[in-house]
């Protein structure tokens, strides 16, 4: 069998500068199909929108077939790739951006496009209609509007369309089956193709997706207030985050390093963690004001003295740096930067490059969020016409994910249940990374293989009973544990190593 090993899409750009580490493979069973006419002659294509368009052929390397690359721009600067193997398997498989996009098309992005030419998928990928490095955070609508729209949602489906147009006029026979598989804001994408256009892919793999983009972006805001009045230092983390291990590990009813749950955690920053003497600071302990930022974080935001939008979760803290806990002391947080630019210049209309996120008056500015989170938010829980044409969804969330808090992931697949009813894993299923931070990294398992699971959903009517995960230090397995579909959970059978993903099972929590 020829396998597939795809990596999953970095976190944000502005958020997170590392590349995922989970990958996943993929078999297929669709017979190869070769092109019936040359890639140069894709430059004459045509199509609703297309203002611009190149192909030329790329000449095999050690890791990648000769194929034919084309590019090209859609009205008004959607900026798009498509990549086209000399083999093709009837497929059609596409990654997101993250952050807040603007990713350059060249230099072709190897490790998403590579892995996918190598066993014949053909590969599309776009910038969302604008350029970072000239347009950087959210200030690409300064210069039109319209790429608002592309970047929320329009490119992707216009990538989409114009991509499985060219395939098929470059092997003469249609996409057989389309696939989505991206992190981040690339699972923001793909939840929003099943919302918005649900016929775009058959598949789709959102991993740790940007569900509510606006509600991230209070958050930021409130922890970095909460940071202001009294700074974390990042030397303290790991201090903190091995006093909530202590605390919380055994409450699943196995002290292995893993937070099963970290609802289940009553951490408490006061009591479970040494006060600093008056007068004195130390990484072993905390002063009361700290103590009380990272009760805010926990917290989350609050109107009317309530919580009201998700919040980090005990288990994560070890992650916090840069995403929540500023680098250096006085400076802003990754987390922070991403949510100024969505709130000064696409939240606003017109934009307020100025606006200063401390004025944010949380009992009355929240309504601020509702224009720009009826057209970027992914919300939206009926997902009835991507179901009804035998779309599937799989999702999977870090409990300690630094960057999107994790809560977001849980309550909107809770939505879609309420929602679709309690046939809802027939099409969709969540799957909850223990000790897992932003896509992947931290403490816990996070290589799996999400793309397998949804070809073989969507091709062979097999729903995920689990997701194998494995942990990877230094180049060696050292950890496999299954991810368990939502709300089950893995539970060791009581004999065998506890690190052995088949001395687990998934039950009812």
């Amino acid at each position: 069998m020829r396998v597939l090993a795809f990596l999953l899409l970095a976190a944000p750009a502005a958020a997170q500068p590392f590349a995922n580490a989970s990958q996943s493979r993929a078999g297929y069973t669709v017979t190869d199909t070769s092109p019936s006419r040359t890639c140069e002659s894709l430059a004459a294509f045509k199509s609703e929108g297309l203002l611009s368009i190149q192909a030329r052929v790329v000449a095999a390397t050690a890791d990648t077939p000769s194929h034919c690359r084309v590019t090209g721009v859609i009205t008004p600067e959607v900026a798009f790739e498509v990549s086209l193997p000399d083999r093709w398997n009837r497929r059609f498989y596409m990654t997101g951006n993250g952050g807040l996009a603007g990713q350059a098309i060249d230099p072709p992005m190897s490790a998403e496009r590579t892995p996918a030419l190598a066993t014949g998928f053909v590969h599309a990928r776009t910038n969302t209609g604008h350029d970072a490095m000239k347009e950087p955070g959210g200030t690409f609508v300064l210069s039109n509007p319209q790429k608002a729209i592309d970047y929320a949602y329009r490119a992707v489906h216009v990538t989409a369309e114009t991509a499985k147009k060219i395939a098929a006029e470059y092997y003469a026979r249609p996409v057989a089956f389309s696939y989505w598989n991206s992190c981040s804001n690339g699972g923001r994408q793909g939840l929003l193709e099943a919302q918005r256009y649900p016929g775009d892919f058959d598949g789709i793999v959102a991993n740790a997706p940007w569900v509510d983009q606006t509600g991230f972006t209070i958050g930021a805001m409130w922890n970095h207030r909460a940071m202001i009045d009294a700074p974390i230092p990042a030397s303290k983390l790991p201090f903190v985050a091995e006093r909530v291990k202590a605390t919380c590990d055994a409450v699943d009813g196995l002290t292995d390093g893993l937070i099963d749950d970290p609802r289940a955690c009553r951490f408490d920053p006061v009591r479970d963690v040494p006060a600093c003497q008056a007068g004195a600071d130390a990484d072993n302990c905390l002063t009361a004001a700290q103590a009380e930022t990272f009760r805010k974080i926990y917290s989350g935001p609050t109107s009317n003295g309530k919580p009201f939008l998700f919040s980090f979760l005990p288990g994560s803290e070890a992650n916090w740096a840069n995403a929540i806990v500023p680098a250096q002391p006085g400076g802003t947080s990754a987390d922070l930067n991403l949510a100024l630019g969505v709130m000064r210049y696409l939240v606003f209309d017109p934009p307020q490059p100025d606006y200063d996120f401390r004025t944010f008056d949380y009992e009355r500015d929240p309504a601020l969020m509702r224009r720009w989170s009826a057209v970027a938010d992914a919300k939206d829980p009926d997902l009835a016409t991507f179901r009804q044409r035998g779309g599937k969804l799989i999702m999977t969330y870090g409990w300690a994910d630094q960057v999107l808090q994790p809560m977001m992931g849980v309550n909107y697949y809770e939505a879609v249940t309420a929602k679709n009813g309690r046939n809802t894993p027939d099409f969709a299923r969540l799957f909850m990374m223990p000790g897992v931070a932003h896509c992947a990294g931290g403490v816990g398992p996070d290589r799996y293989d999400a793309v397998t699971a949804v070809i073989d959903w969507v091709e062979k009517g097999a729903a995920p009973a689990s997701l194998v995960a494995s942990k990877v230090t230094d180049g060696q397995v050292v950890r496999t544990r299954p991810l368990c579909p939502y709300p089950q959970v893995a539970r060791y059978k009581g004999q065998g190593s506890i690190d052995e993903a088949a001395n687990f099972s998934c039950v009812a929590p």
